[in-house]
């Protein structure tokens, strides 16, 4: 029987397997993009809404929260992966919870904020969905969910510009990675279309540019709920 390599439960796998060593490189700034570019533009994203309250959905090991904490912003951080949210705890800065997608998608998780957050951490198809369509209802009054995710175009690569399931690369990282885990592409109009029919305005859109490469590191989505719950 021949094992499916583009799933759900493949991406979960992975980030079990490779926690610790995420940590590091992320604490150890060996990314160059998000040193270089990303980090600084997700930041800049939330603090132009000015929020008091945030939600970091697929938070990893922290570093966001803690970035949002020195600027007087209250995080709660929530991952599936309980390796992820210990060392998070650990270094402080939010309040951390183990939660699934599909956790967070049933209502599992019952809080209001002002900014909910995902920050590279949306790759999966059906679990991406479901967390967007939940994401209404997790915001406060003129909340907005702001998300920063590779940019279709700059990412394509020589692929067909389509939606579909792409294989990972740990391209970039050191030895110590293993498995990587599998991701869903979407078009720029997939996206937008993802948000508008998930009870979402037309977002706002950033691309933050690589001045290495002239090309886009990320695109950014900042939207506001179409109806207020």
């Amino acid at each position: 029987m021949t094992v499916d390599p583009y799933n759900e439960a493949r991406i979960v796998a992975s980030w079990h397997k490779n926690a610790g060593q995420w940590a590091n490189a992320v604490r150890q700034q060996k990314l160059v993009s998000r040193k270089l570019v990303t980090d600084k533009a997700i930041v800049d994203a939330v603090m132009h809404r000015s929020p008091h309250t945030a939600l970091d959905i697929g938070c990893g090991e922290g570093w966001l929260a803690r970035e949002l904490a020195e600027r007087a912003v209250d995080v709660i951080g929530v991952d599936t992966v309980p390796d992820l949210i210990e060392l998070a705890t650990q270094a402080g800065g939010g309040d951390f919870r183990s939660a699934s997608y599909e956790e967070i998608a049933a209502g599992d998780l019952d809080v209001r904020v002002d900014a909910v957050i995902a920050n590279f951490s949306l790759i999966g198809k059906e679990s991406v969905e479901g967390v967007i369509r939940r994401a209404p209802f997790l915001l406060n009054d003129k909340g907005a969910l702001i998300i920063q995710t590779l940019h279709p175009v700059a990412s394509c690569g020589d692929l067909p510009y389509a939606d579909g399931w792409r294989a990972g690369s740990w391209a970039g990282f050191d030895e110590s990675f293993s498995d990587p885990p599998p991701w869903y592409f979407r078009t720029l109009d997939s996206w937008l279309t993802l948000l508008t029919k998930s009870g979402f305005r037309r977002p706002e859109m950033r691309e933050p540019m690589n001045p290495s490469t002239n090309l886009p590191a990320s695109v950014i989505f900042i939207a506001e709920p179409e109806h207020r719950a």
